[in-house]
């Protein structure tokens, strides 16, 4: 009777050790009895059925980026003929209808790349290379891209502070920062200024960009790194948000262990600043 008791109280807590894993992977074996044979047959049955759920979850998951990779990649050829289609006849219309069109062809291009980018953020891993990289080298080409709309909203801007060397992927922080500063531009309004700032401290390197916004409402603060989320600046403004800039900045400056944060007033502006650790930091923790 001992003996039966021992030998079935194992059973029942192999029962509980797999119902407390994170994930039912392991199938349970040595039942003594047709009771016990019962209940493992069935939960085996579960744990094969969750395994083909999950197959199928990920199977799914892999042809939808494919998809996604292959629409951006088709969308981007009859973005690249309408960009040349605008430049053959930039003399023949007027300056204004010529910004006009290319700020859209290139928020167009914006759009499509964040798509892209969503879609790589889970695989990040497998698509960076860390290097040193010059930040000034690196902003420039952005906001020379964006120049347009500076010109358009009679935006001043200024980069201060000397140049510094920092250890991450150049074409990633690229995107991180143009998120940042597409959004500084969407909502500073016209005769504004924008002020990108770097500085060196004994633990590493700031990039910052002050705006003379609108600012964000506190109440909307906390809530900006959300995916999808546009806030009260979001819905009133005439310039559509599609909530994923600050999403994707905020999440790969996390992959490439830069700190950002933001700060805020209402009326006054806003600041979003990334904080890259010295290179020796990186270097022993490799």
């Amino acid at each position: 009777m001992g003996v039966f008791y021992i030998t079935k109280r194992r059973f029942w807590q192999k029962l509980t050790f797999h119902e407390s894993d994170s994930v039912l992977q392991n199938y349970i074996h040595g039942a003594r009895s047709s009771e016990e044979e019962l209940v493992q047959n069935y939960i085996n049955q579960l744990i094969r059925e969750h395994q083909d759920l999950m197959q199928q979850v990920i199977s799914n998951q892999e042809e939808q980026k494919e998809y996604i990779d292959s629409w951006v990649h088709e969308i981007k050829v009859p973005l690249a003929a309408t960009r040349l289609l605008l430049n053959s006849i930039e003399f023949d219309i007027p300056d204004e209808k010529y910004i006009l069109l290319e700020n859209e062809v290139n928020r167009i291009n914006e759009y499509v790349e964040q798509v892209l980018y969503v879609a790589r953020l889970d695989s990040f891993s497998k698509d960076y290379l860390v290097q040193e990289v010059s930040l000034k080298a690196t902003i420039q080409p952005v906001i020379r891209s964006q120049a347009n709309v500076f010109i358009q909203k009679n935006i001043h801007y200024a980069i201060k502070g000397g140049d510094q060397q920092v250890l991450t992927d150049g074409k990633w922080l690229s995107f991180i920062f143009r998120q940042i500063l597409s959004n500084a531009l969407k909502y500073t309004p016209e005769n504004g200024r924008i002020i990108v700032q770097i500085q060196k401290d004994g633990q590493g390197t700031r990039l910052s960009v002050e705006d003379s916004g609108i600012g964000i409402p506190a109440e909307d603060l906390r809530r900006v790194f959300d995916k999808g989320f546009t806030g009260e600046n979001g819905r009133k403004t005439d310039m559509h948000s599609t909530g994923l800039g600050l999403y994707l900045a905020k999440n790969l400056a996390k992959e490439l262990g830069i700190e950002l944060t933001i700060s805020s007033v209402v009326g006054e502006g806003t600041t979003v600043t990334l904080y890259f650790p010295l290179l020796s930091y990186y270097q022993e923790n490799r």
